[in-house]
């Protein structure tokens, strides 16, 4: 069996089909989520913009950077023999474990940004960490690979 990374049609399935899956998804969500930071009450509109269009793209880096740390952990082969369930969870869990640090550094410890009061949050050990983060990846990654592998670069 051929190593995915040296797999065309894997390569193919990653970057034309759960990337721009990811990538869209991830940009509706920084939409959706936006009342959530106190971001939307004090920045000006082209930063909300800049905001958005930069957490979109480090989205795109998480969720790819946790596939391929998913596939390399499982072994995977071509995509014709990927254990997709055990892919899409493995993913979706190094996805919101590394959100959850980052969080925690962003939010918690640097104040980078600020949650607003509409943010439910989980708070473990005095560590205040947004849920919707989370939800959002461990919801996405497997959507994204679901609509990846139902695309015609699953079958191309």
């Amino acid at each position: 069996m051929t190593p995915w990374y040296r797999d065309r049609d894997a390569r193919r399935l990653i970057g034309l089909g759960y990337l721009p899956w990811l990538a869209g998804l991830d940009l509706a969500w920084e939409i959706a989520q936006l009342p959530l930071y106190t971001l939307w009450r004090e920045a000006p509109a082209s930063w909300i913009a800049f905001s958005v269009a930069h957490c979109t793209v480090g989205d795109a880096l998480i969720g790819v950077s946790a596939l391929f740390a998913a596939l390399v952990l499982t072994r995977a082969a071509e995509p014709a023999h990927w254990r997709w369930a055990r892919i899409a969870i493995l993913t979706a869990v190094l996805a919101a474990t590394y959100t959850a640090f980052s969080e925690w550094l962003n939010a918690g410890l640097l104040r980078n940004w600020e949650y607003s009061k509409w943010m439910p949050v989980l708070t473990v050990d005095g560590v205040r960490i947004g849920l919707s983060p989370l939800l959002q990846w461990i919801l996405l990654p497997p959507l994204a690979l679901r609509l990846a592998r139902a695309g015609t670069f699953a079958r191309a």
